[in-house]
């Protein structure tokens, strides 16, 4: 279960990456045309941390750097 959350259960999606020439019509063009559609991945900001359960243990987990922002685990 790598690059995938133990807090929220983010994990990798998948998106496309546009290429675009020409210039835009308000700088006087004739307008953008997409010459190339390709596949990528956006990734979750994931972070090996060493973090205190509720119950006082510690252990090492992944969690996105939201979580850790939102105070939704303690650093030990």
């Amino acid at each position: 279960m790598s690059r995938i959350c133990e807090v929220c259960g983010k994990k990798p999606i998948v998106g496309s990456r546009v290429v675009r020439h020409g210039l835009k019509k308000v700088k006087g063009g004739i307008g953008l045309h997409t010459t190339g559609i390709s596949k990528r991945r956006f990734e979750p900001n994931l972070m090996n941390v060493h973090v205190r359960k509720p119950n006082g243990e510690t252990c090492h987990m992944k969690v996105c750097a939201a979580c850790l922002k939102a105070g939704r685990v303690a650093k030990a």
